[in-house]
C-alpha cells in the first residue's frame, strides 16, 4: 500500500478528463503516476466539457454576448421610435398623414353645410333686371358679361386671401382657405343661377327650392334640366352631400397654392380662381344652351324672391 495517494487526498483533475478514464478505477504507483503525469502534459487541451480554465473563460464570454444581443435589439428599437431622425420619423410621418386626412375630411364636412346654409342668400337677378342693368345685349353677349364679373369676383377673392397669407402661419390656413371656398362658391352659385334666367331656364318652385337646384348645378358643374324631376328631386339627399364634399376637397387642394408666402399666393389666388370660375361657366353654358328658351318666347315669370339677410359678395361681379 505504500505509495499510493490516499482517496481524500487525490486531485480534482485526476477524477474527471479523459485522462483519469484511461487510468481505470483506483489509484496507481510513482511510475504510473509519473506516467500519466507525462502523458497529460503531453496530450493536446480538452474540448468535451472538461473544467479547462480558459475555455471555461471563453464559454462565459459567448453566453454573455449572447444573451446581450437581444438587449441591444430592444434599446435600438426604442431609440428609433423615440429618434426623429431615424425609424421614429416614419411613424411621426404616418401620424401626421392620418391627422391631416382626418382633418381635411372634417374641414370638407364643416364647409358643405355652410354653403348649404349660405345658399339661400345668394342674391340673384332675375331676367329683367339683368336686361336692364345691360341693355342692347342678347343672351350670348349677357352671359359673357355675368362670366366676366364673377371672374373678376373670384378673383379679388383668391387675391385677397392671398395677401393675408403673405406670412405663413399654419393654425390661420385652414381658416383662410375655409374663407376663399365658401366665398368663391357664393360667388359662382351667383353665377350659376343668372346664367339659368339669361338662357330662359328658370328651375321651378321657391327660393328655397331654386338655391337647392343651382346648389346641385354647383356641385356637378352642370346645367339643371328642368324637364327632368329627377334632377331636382334628388338634391340635398346623401349622394348630393357627398358630391358637395368631394367637390370641397378638389377646390381645397386646387386652393392650397393660394397659401404661399410673400405675396405670391395672391397672384396664384388670383389666376387660378379666375381660370376655375370661366371653366364651371363655360360646362354650365354648354349644358343651358341645348335647352335654352328665347326671349321671345319666355312666358311673364314673377320676380324673383330676395333673401332677407343676404351674403356679402364682391362690388366687381353686379357690373355697371
Amino acid at each position: 500500500m505504500a505509495g499510493e495517494t490516499p482517496f481524500r487526498k487525490r486531485r480534482p483533475w485526476r477524477r474527471h478528463g479523459h485522462q483519469a478514464q484511461q487510468d481505470g478505477i483506483g489509484g496507481t504507483g510513482p511510475a504510473e503516476g509519473g506516467h500519466a503525469s507525462a502523458e497529460r502534459s503531453a496530450a493536446p487541451p480538452d474540448h468535451s466539457g472538461g473544467s479547462d480554465d480558459e475555455r471555461g473563460r471563453s464559454a462565459s464570454l459567448e453566453v454573455a454576448g449572447a444573451a446581450a444581443l437581444p438587449d441591444l435589439a430592444a434599446q435600438q428599437e426604442q431609440q428609433d421610435r423615440a429618434d426623429p431622425t431615424t425609424g421614429g420619423r416614419l411613424h411621426a410621418v404616418k401620424r401626421g398623414v392620418r391627422k391631416s386626412g382626418e382633418s381635411a375630411k372634417a374641414l370638407a364636412a364643416q364647409l358643405a353645410d355652410r354653403i348649404i346654409d349660405t345658399a339661400p342668400r345668394v342674391p340673384v337677378r332675375d331676367l329683367a333686371t339683368l336686361r336692364r342693368q345691360f341693355p342692347g345685349l342678347g343672351p350670348e353677349e349677357l352671359a359673357d358679361k355675368l362670366v366676366t364679373g364673377a371672374c373678376r369676383g373670384t378673383a379679388t377673392v383668391g387675391a385677397g386671401i392671398g395677401a393675408a397669407a403673405m406670412m405663413p402661419v399654419p393654425p390661420a390656413m385652414l381658416a383662410e382657405l375655409a374663407a376663399e371656398v365658401t366665398g368663391v362658391a357664393a360667388i359662382e352659385m351667383k353665377l350659376v343661377a343668372e346664367l339659368h334666367e339669361v338662357y330662359g331656364l328658370r328651375p321651378p318652385g321657391n327660393l328655397g327650392q331654386r338655391s337647392t337646384a343651382y346648389l346641385t348645378s354647383w356641385t356637378e358643374e352642370r346645367g339643371i334640366d328642368v324637364t327632368r324631376p329627377t334632377t331636382l328631386n334628388a338634391a340635398l339627399g346623401g349622394q348630393m352631400k357627398r358630391e358637395l364634399r368631394q367637390q370641397i376637397m378638389k377646390r381645397m387642394a386646387r386652393n392650397l397654392p393660394n397659401l404661399i408666402p410673400f405675396m405670391i399666393g395672391a397672384a396664384v389666388g388670383a389666376t387660378m380662381n379666375r381660370r376655375d370660375t370661366r371653366k364651371l361657366a363655360d360646362r354650365v353654358r354648354n349644358d343651358l344652351r341645348k335647352e335654352q328658351i328665347p326671349w321671345d318666347r319666355l312666358p311673364a315669370l314673377p320676380p324673383l324672391e330676395q333673401p332677407l339677410n343676404p351674403a356679402e359678395l364682391p362690388k366687381e361681379i353686379e357690373g355697371p
